[in-house]
């Protein structure tokens, strides 16, 4: 069953939530690229600043959707294992090293096309909402979650449309705070539950960061 026709759908819907429970001075960080027109709508409510979590997931290398781990802000590299995942697979701690080279010169590309010029959103004391599209396996937003944790916020609410129940229930103890509107018993894959789930390009992440900077305070 479909939840959203689209990511702006849902970001306007999940923008409603949690602008219901009052945050103080909140900052909002996408996941990109998916991520990123979800969390404009919700900045777009809050009147909150967006900025964004360079993460990538790590893939099993016959199974690249599979993600073994996730490596987040690639020039001083954080790393989160999938010990189920690798073990299953065969792989190592120096394999996931390996496997991350071309994710990290993905990330030095998206930041150089994406951030370029831009000053980050400060976030130490206040309350970073961490948003994507929906969560899977969770790898890239455990290893954002772990990032975002490392600038000493006020407190981290993790806010996405759509992830498995189980799912959900592992966040707790990872975020002080997890919203996801949709839970369903049979989850089967993100876009699953989207009407429209074409992929973002980089054009309109950028085009959306400069939206963002039209309500960015300061």
């Amino acid at each position: 069953m479909r939840a959203f026709s689209d990511r702006t759908s849902a970001g306007i819907a999940l923008a409603r939530e949690l602008a219901a429970r009052s945050y103080d001075n909140p900052v909002v960080l996408a996941l990109p690229r998916g991520g990123v027109p979800v969390a404009l709508e919700v900045a777009r409510r809050l009147q909150a600043p967006l900025d964004l979590v360079m993460v990538r997931k790590i893939g099993v290398p016959s199974q690249p959707e599979l993600a073994a781990a996730a490596v987040v802000n690639g020039d001083d590299p954080h790393y989160v294992l999938n010990a189920d995942v690798m073990s299953s697979v065969g792989l190592t701690p120096a394999d996931i090293e390996e496997l991350a080279v071309e994710q990290l010169a993905e990330i030095r590309r998206r930041r150089s096309r994406y951030l370029a010029g831009r000053t980050p959103a400060p976030i130490t004391g206040r309350t970073a909402i961490v948003i994507d599209d929906g969560i899977a396996t969770g790898a890239t937003m455990r290893a954002s979650l772990q990032a975002v944790a490392r600038r000493s916020p006020l407190r981290t609410v993790l806010a996405v449309p759509v992830a498995p129940q189980h799912t959900v229930r592992a966040f707790q103890s990872e975020a002080d705070e997890v919203i996801c509107l949709a839970s369903p018993a049979d989850f089967y894959a993100i876009g699953a539950h989207y009407d429209n789930f074409r992929q973002v390009s980089d054009d309109e992440v950028t085009a959306m960061l400069a939206e963002a900077d039209s309500f960015r305070p300061g």
